[in-house]
């Protein structure tokens, strides 16, 4: 049992609000996953630059000179923002993969939550609220963001654990359910190049999605792939740049409830994650129908 939320604003007036508004649906779902949490924000984006966030066990000596450390091996000017455990590190979005690169030989033992033009994750163990507030979430702004509250069931509760999952630039997801061809996927994407870090099933749909995507799917398409291939049950809720998507397997054993207005299009895994929201009163309220895909882009 897990806890999603997520937001996608159609309302520019509401993009300060982001953080807050997905802080505190996250904070409601507390109840369905108190062993860790981790929020997705997609921010502005800001012409040619990009984003890599990373997390540490050891901020203070990780971080410490590591901007100066990167433009020494790489010559590539890089800026860094703290928050608590993570790190965000901006770059020329043409220089990510070199920046990465970089990134496994000066400071292997640092784990990459995201990297894109608009993304940044915050993960960590521990309850939605203390999350939230130890990176200062409700400050955040942007267009869209998902969140996840996790029960731990198919393994450990480490902050790599956590969801989201991010295999691709601009790309997460968080997922409530399991899945039980996870494995054998598992291999297969490995096989075709995809990067899978983690044995946490959801990972491996996130790594999917991405595969698909890259074959040249549509998030559509990618999601109404996911329905033939993957096995087990599932709520996905998925992130990219531009867009937002939602998909239950056929059985939809998983609670999931929507809800759209003029100024934006919401997700909770309970309609108590949504109560607060403005205007909630006069939305279309809905449960997703089974084997279905939603999606929204800007």
């Amino acid at each position: 049992m897990c806890g999603i939320v997520g937001l996608f604003l159609k309302d520019k007036k509401l993009e300060p609000k982001l953080g807050m508004m997905l802080s505190e649906m996250l904070v409601t779902m507390t109840d369905r996953g108190p062993d860790s949490a981790g929020i997705a924000i997609y921010g502005n984006d800001e012409n040619n630059t990009g984003k890599i966030t990373v997390q540490s066990d050891n901020p203070s000596e990780d971080f410490k000179g590591l901007e100066k450390e990167i433009n020494a091996l790489t010559g590539i000017k890089v800026s860094i923002r703290t928050k608590s455990t993570h790190a965000v590190l901006e770059m020329e979005t043409a220089s990510i993969p070199a920046v990465r690169k970089a990134l496994k030989q000066i400071r292997p033992s640092l784990r990459i939550m995201s990297a894109g033009d608009t993304i940044e994750i915050y993960k960590e163990v521990g309850l939605p609220k203390d999350v939230a507030a130890r990176f200062d979430v409700s400050s955040m702004s942007g267009t869209h963001g998902i969140g996840h509250t996790r029960m731990a069931t198919e393994s450990a509760v480490t902050t790599m654990g956590a969801h989201p999952f991010s295999t691709g630039n601009d790309q997460c997801l968080v997922h409530n359910g399991s899945l039980s061809n996870h494995n054998s996927l598992r291999r297969k994407l490995r096989r075709e190049g995809v990067h899978i870090e983690t044995e946490n099933d959801t990972e491996v749909g996130a790594a999917y999605l991405t595969y698909k995507m890259q074959q040249g799917s549509s998030l559509g398409e990618a999601l109404e792939s996911s329905l033939e291939d993957l096995d087990g049950f599932f709520t996905f809720l998925v992130g990219t740049k531009d867009g937002f998507g939602v998909v239950r397997d056929p059985i939809a054993c998983k609670p999931a409830v929507m809800a759209e207005t003029d100024q934006y299009v919401a997700f909770g895994s309970e309609y108590r994650a949504l109560v607060n929201l403005p205007g909630i009163e006069e939305a279309r309220v809905w449960e997703p129908e089974p084997a279905t895909v939603y999606f929204w882009t800007h």
